[in-house]
């Protein structure tokens, strides 16, 4: 069994806060210049995580020592502009990007449909900078995240940006709150959204075929998905150059239990198929970053 994730991701409140600033003061494109330095900072500083990211490089992508070197730099550097572009968008600069999408109309329907809806996304990309452009939607749209994710880090995220139009459900180990109030807002015929790639109970895992080898994920979202019978969107928002950003929307198909394979399974392996897709045509923004892989 692989290393679980530990419920945090890594980062400071400092390294924050300053780009906040820098931002503020000098613009984007002077954060991203500094952003160099920092990425030099991680590799040796950041070796677990430098570890999982070269492994991934290397086992999964079949690159050679110099790509994967070269990838390793890419990743750290597409990590910190998605964080930089977070914040820049939160603090109103919306109008200094691009967007695009990816099977929208269909997606909207979706959304338009007499139903609540699961989205089950992945740290890949960059999610949330989708919500303050679904307009009226994203005020039904409830992200839900564990609770040990820094909320420090959060929290300033929070109070340096403008507007933040997603709802939280936090998701805590003791209870089970987060089940009724994902419920709840389902019957509220409103968006519930998930990240399908992380997990900390070990005891409640799916298994599938990912990226060339099998791979564990949490069986939550798509066990919920598949007992509530409303339709599952595979959601990612990805980076490209030029302050671009692309949005791609898979429906998934509906599934049923059968001799062969039980309905959450069959979700769980659509989901892992759409994300190799994205994965591989995107190979740097790879987020996760402990051994993913057993």
């Amino acid at each position: 069994m692989p290393e679980t994730w530990k419920g945090k991701t890594r980062g400071g409140t400092f390294g924050y806060m300053f780009f906040i600033y820098m931002i503020r003061c000098l613009g984007i494109t002077a954060a991203y210049g500094f952003l160099s330095l920092v990425v030099l900072y991680f590799i040796p500083f950041a070796p677990k995580a430098t570890a999982s990211t070269w492994q991934y490089a290397r086992n999964r992508l079949k690159y050679g020592r110099a790509k994967a070197a070269g990838l390793l730099l890419k990743n750290y550097y597409r990590l910190g502009q998605i964080l930089i572009d977070k914040v820049a968008i939160g603090n109103g600069m919306a109008d200094k990007y691009h967007f695009e999408f990816e099977n929208y109309q269909a997606f909207l329907n979706v959304l338009n449909g007499n139903t609540g809806v699961i989205m089950i996304g992945a740290h890949v990309g960059n999610w949330e900078i989708g919500a303050p452009f679904f307009d009226e939607y994203g005020k039904k749209i409830n992200n839900v995240m564990f609770d040990a994710e820094h909320e420090r880090i959060k929290e300033i995220l929070e109070k340096n940006a403008s507007t933040r139009d997603y709802k939280i459900i936090p998701v805590n180990e003791d209870n089970l709150t987060h089940v009724f109030r994902i419920t709840e807002a389902l019957e509220r015929k409103e968006y519930v959204c998930f990240q399908g790639d992380r997990y900390l109970n070990k005891e409640k895992l799916l298994s599938s075929p990912f990226m060339g080898k099998e791979a564990e994920f949490p069986m939550g979202p798509f066990l919920l998905a598949s007992k509530m019978r409303v339709p599952v969107v595979f959601y990612f928002a990805m980076r490209e150059a030029k302050k671009n950003y692309r949005f791609h929307f898979f429906i998934a198909e509906a599934v049923v239990h059968t001799k062969e394979k039980r309905a959450e399974q069959a979700l769980l392996e659509q989901y892992t198929q759409t994300l190799e897709k994205i994965v591989r045509q995107y190979p740097e923004q790879w987020f996760n970053y402990y051994p993913f892989w057993a």
